[in-house]
């Protein structure tokens, strides 16, 4: 019997049609296009405000003295101000672990080096950051050794000459660092640990106050990069004992390598470059790589930083620079491990 006002067509089951849930691998693959449009449009304007370039370790450091330098030249290169903001302390720690929460637009950049990128990720049990998930490298700038210093009054001509003093006296010889966890406080621990001798370190603020101590006799001894004691050196304020790297440094061609004179197969030769947070979009880390390399392709440039002790890369991408961080923590990460050092 039909229903009042209900005709046969009616009666027909009309298909229904079900909403499904979209997958979550097509949910995830809409926010990922979604987040690089967003990304990509942010980088067309990038530069439209000061970058902020944060400097792990104090003024008038290696990384200070290239950060400066590149910062200036980088300025010119994208019509913003570039400017540097000295972080030091903890090894470098405080600055990277900065940088790794900054926001991946491009407005924060960091100077960093093995120190900070693979030597503490072994030094401190909770260094702030991962190396290889926070950051995004733009690119490998060079290289520096670093020199070994005592006073001038210390009786000590040569590393050998250290090195039976300090198995005589064993606990009692100091070098002073930079900080925990620097390429300074690293020398004088691989130092240690190639020759059986027991050194105390004793960490400053930053590289001046380290070398200070060195010059008033505060400590024994000390390893810093060359272009930083340098002009102590050469006015007779610092002796020289040796160099870190395998080779002879150009601005010191007649000190010895530890390698060659004191402790064979020894070699503390620090890199050093520029990273971004990770996320950071990959047009703004290309816009930055091709503007550093241009400025470490300047001749005054490279004759600045060369005359200083710096040894220049040849032009990387930043894939090859994150490769160098992967390579170098595989490398140093166990030989630290092993050493027992700790910085916490």
């Amino acid at each position: 019997m039909t229903r009042l006002f209900e005709s046969p067509r009616c009666r027909q089951r009309a298909p229904v049609r079900r909403r499904t849930a979209p997958s979550a691998r097509g949910l995830l693959a809409g926010l990922t296009v979604a987040w690089l449009s967003i990304g990509a449009a942010a980088a067309q304007g990038w530069p439209s405000r000061p970058v902020k370039l944060l400097v792990p370790l104090a003024a008038g450091s290696t990384a200070d003295i290239v950060s400066r330098t590149v910062g200036n030249e980088l300025s010119a290169a994208l019509g913003q101000p570039v400017v540097v903001e000295n972080k030091a302390g903890a090894g470098g720690t405080i600055a990277m672990a900065e940088l790794a929460r900054a926001a991946p637009d491009g407005y924060t950049i960091s100077f960093a080096s093995q120190g900070t990128l693979v030597f503490n990720q072994a030094l401190y049990s909770r260094p702030g950051y991962d190396s290889l998930k926070d950051f995004a490298p733009i690119a490998l700038v060079g290289g520096v050794s670093n020199v070994m210093i005592v006073h001038p009054s210390n009786p000590a001509t040569s590393a050998t000459d250290v090195i039976a003093e300090a198995k005589a006296k064993p606990g009692v010889l100091t070098f002073s660092s930079g900080g925990s966890g620097t390429s300074h406080h690293l020398s004088g621990v691989l130092f240690g640990q190639m020759t059986g001798t027991n050194l105390l370190h004793i960490p400053y603020k930053g590289a001046p106050q380290g070398i200070l101590a060195v010059m008033s006799g505060e400590v024994n001894m000390g390893f810093f990069n060359t272009p930083t004691v340098l002009s102590q050196i050469k006015d007779g304020r610092l002796k020289a004992l040796a160099v870190t790297s395998l080779e002879p440094s150009p601005l010191l061609p007649s000190l010895p390598p530890l390698a060659r004179s004191a402790v064979p197969g020894y070699e503390v030769n620090t890199w050093f470059g520029f990273v971004a947070p990770a996320a950071t979009p990959p047009e703004v880390i290309a816009r930055l790589n091709r503007e550093i390399v241009k400025i470490l392709g300047q001749p005054a440039v490279r004759d600045r930083l060369a005359g200083q002790g710096f040894e220049l890369n040849a032009p990387t991408q930043p894939e090859a620079f994150g490769k160098l961080i992967r390579d170098d923590l595989g490398k140093w990460v166990p030989i630290v491990k092993a050493s027992g050092a700790k910085v916490d």
